[in-house]
């Protein structure tokens, strides 16, 4: 009798292809939420103009967060002086957030893999 071959590389490559999607949508909340706090309010446009997505660009899965306020990057830019109400407001709110998120992203994103 014959032995039969069955390539199930596709559905597995499907997987873990979601699971990394999964994975990066859970860093992207921790960072946009460390960002959050950072993030300074005065009317709250900014904050709740905040957006993120994840999509596949070839091999990879690109994850992304942003603000859709006309003014976010004068906000966020060093360069720009500003005097801010919230006690942890602070400029280049999004970078330093997701650099505070870092480790806990990256543990996400693995321990989502590998599941």
């Amino acid at each position: 009798m014959p032995a039969r071959i069955v390539n199930k590389l596709p559905q597995f490559v499907s997987k873990v292809e979601q699971r990394a999607a999964r994975g990066m949508v859970q860093g992207l909340v921790l960072g946009a939420s460390e960002a959050s706090v950072l993030t300074p309010i005065d009317t709250s446009k900014l904050l709740n103009s905040q957006y993120r997505s994840v999509e596949k660009q070839g091999d990879k899965i690109v994850g992304t967060v942003g603000y859709t306020a006309e003014y976010a990057i004068p906000v966020h830019d060093p360069d720009v002086k500003q005097r801010f109400r919230r006690p942890t407001a602070k400029k280049e709110f999004l970078r330093l957030g997701f650099e505070r998120a870092e480790p806990n992203i990256r543990a996400v994103i693995k321990g989502a893999i590998k599941t």
